[in-house]
């Protein structure tokens, strides 16, 4: 997937819009976006929302849902999930997770709930947020094997700017600072170290399509394979340039087809003059599948 759009889960009014965004996901929120007083008004809401328009086997061309819930320390995450397991949401997105075992503590929690919803154990995915404090970003790399579920993991900088205390995550010119652009990073690392997608963070300044665009670049040319984001209007942008173009497909298909007819036993080949070995094999197989996850390629 390549857009992931933020929805409070206390807005009727916002879901139903957010079906004609174009997001390939919505992330129906619980957490920051609704108020104490709102929680669970924005549980009612929501379950009734995803059973309407989600479920396991929603018709290809809708959005995929994932419902964000309350952090485990909040005390809430068991109410938020026996409202919505039931719902059979595509997915759990776990806000400040500090460590793999985060991952299997909510896992074994909505086991519980999927038992009670006569619904099979395993078949609703995990997301985490694993940046949002300084432990979690500390152990970014401890979810490797931690759950079957878990399928992707985010990084974000709004949340951690408050826990570490700075009084800005960016420079002047707009470029993140070196804590942040750490944070980015081990991300990347322990996405790929656990054989999990990764999902860029949001980009906060909505109304600049140009800053977008050259966020979302970076994020494409350093392995991410989809953002999120807090805008409908950022959606365009965001699943155009996260899109494969034709010429990217046609050279991974070429690739793939070249060490095909080559066999097993091979090391290195060449394509237009220039020498491909397993590594662009592997990056030409996470491209089409990316794109077919889009639903192209």
């Amino acid at each position: 997937m390549r857009s992931y759009l933020f929805v409070p889960g206390d807005s009727e009014r916002k879901l139903h819009k957010s079906l004609s965004s174009g997001a390939d996901c919505l992330l129906i929120d619980l957490e920051d976006s609704v108020s104490l007083s709102q929680k669970d008004i924005a549980r009612q809401l929501t379950r009734d929302f995803v059973t309407e328009h989600s479920g396991q086997d929603h018709k290809a061309g809708t959005p995929h849902i994932i419902v964000r819930v309350n952090p485990l320390s909040s005390g809430m995450t068991d109410d938020d999930l026996a409202a919505v397991i039931a719902a059979r949401p595509g997915g759990i997105l776990l806000p400040k997770s500090e460590h793999g075992a985060d991952v299997q503590h909510l896992s074994a929690l909505m086991a519980v709930h999927e038992a009670a919803a006569a619904i099979d154990e395993g078949v609703t995915d995990i997301h985490a947020l694993v940046t949002e404090t300084a432990r979690g970003t500390l152990n970014a790399g401890t979810y490797d094997n931690v759950s079957k579920r878990l399928k992707t993991l985010s990084w974000g900088g709004e949340d951690l700017s408050a826990d570490v205390g700075v009084e800005t995550n960016r420079t002047d010119e707009g470029h993140y600072t070196d804590l942040f652009r750490y944070a980015r990073t081990v991300t990347l690392l322990g996405a790929a170290s656990a054989g999990l997608e990764a999902v860029d963070t949001v980009y906060v300044d909505f109304k600049n399509v140009a800053g977008l665009e050259r966020e979302c670049r970076a994020a494409v040319r350093d392995g991410f394979s989809g953002k999120m984001a807090i805008h409908p209007s950022q959606v365009e942008v965001i699943n155009r340039i996260f899109t494969p173009t034709e010429a990217a497909l046609q050279r991974a298909r070429s690739i793939i087809n070249l060490f095909e007819q080559a066999g097993d036993d091979v090391g290195v080949l060449s394509l237009d003059g220039q020498m491909i070995d397993r590594p662009h094999l592997k990056q030409a197989q996470r491209l089409l599948n990316r794109a077919r996850a889009a639903g192209i390629g």
